[in-house]
């Protein structure tokens, strides 16, 4: 598994101006998420046969060395949310990104199916955290069922990271371009089901039951790949590069959520929701 000069005053100004500009126009132009934000995977063990514990992932993950990713595609069926009536509100994230399983930021975009005021709550959201999480715009109702595909890419030539997210039941489509003033290490890849943060930790996870993931679910071709070091292909095809987290409850270890093997296509699998106590 692989861990992932100075400027002057006017330089700093310069810095601190794009990133309030970059803030503005994402402001301007979709609503920020609150209170919750999809964060690095906060790992808690690993074991033998390149599988890990997670506090907060569920799913799979690709690493290469430092630079080395530059795309990642992916497709879901958005699954729906069980709420208790009157309940505090909990939340499942699925999403594809760049980042986060080796390194402190991420560049993803995906899906939730949360739980609020006892009733669920579909939408599409995007983020590159440590930035906030903003909704997609026009893709802020979503229906459970819906075939969703996404795409993170990275331009060697603009340093841009571009996000497209698409709803193929609904015709749906949102696409955002974002170059980071802090580096990104793209060192991973990641197809996630995951308990979105806030400032005190992991948050309650929904009631999502099974979510499925690639090409043998979705019918969506060349799907759940990646682009790591020049070299395309399906999540199995990295070999030991590959890494499988379970999602887990940090104090007692009882799992949280824990994703399939991958069905015959190499790069398709599930991810089953576990009822737990506190």
């Amino acid at each position: 598994m692989r861990i992932s000069s100075g400027i002057g005053l006017l330089g700093s100004a310069v810095a601190m101006a794009a990133v309030l500009a970059s803030g503005l126009a994402q402001a301007q132009e979709t609503d920020m998420i609150a209170p919750h934000q999809h964060a690095p995977a906060s790992i808690v063990r690993i074991h033998d046969g390149g599988t890990a514990d997670s506090t907060n992932w569920s799913g799979y993950a690709v690493t290469g060395a430092n630079d080395s990713v530059t795309s990642v595609t992916g497709s879901w069926i958005v699954p729906a949310s069980t709420c208790t009536k009157g309940s505090s509100p909990e939340y499942s994230a699925f999403w594809i990104g760049i980042d986060g399983w080796t390194s402190k930021t991420v560049e993803q975009i995906g899906t939730d199916s949360d739980c609020r005021n006892g009733k669920p709550s579909y939408y599409a959201w995007y983020e590159f955290y440590p930035e906030p999480s903003y909704y997609a715009t026009g893709m802020t109702n979503l229906t459970p069922g819906d075939t969703i595909s996404a795409t993170v890419s990275w331009a060697k030539d603009t340093k841009a990271f571009t996000l497209t997210i698409t709803d193929e039941t609904a015709d749906l489509t949102f696409t955002k371009s974002f170059i980071p003033v802090l580096p990104r290490a793209r060192s991973s890849a990641e197809w996630i089901a995951e308990a979105p943060s806030n400032s005190k930790g992991v948050l309650p996870l929904a009631d999502f039951g099974t979510v499925y993931f690639g090409q043998d679910y979705t019918s969506i071709a060349s799907t759940n790949y990646a682009t790591i070091s020049g070299v395309t292909g399906g999540i199995g095809s990295f070999g030991s590069n590959v890494w499988m987290s379970d999602m887990v409850n940090e104090t007692t270890s009882v799992p949280m959520a824990t994703p399939s093997s991958f069905t015959n296509d190499g790069s398709s699998f599930l991810v089953t929701w576990y009822s737990v106590g506190p």
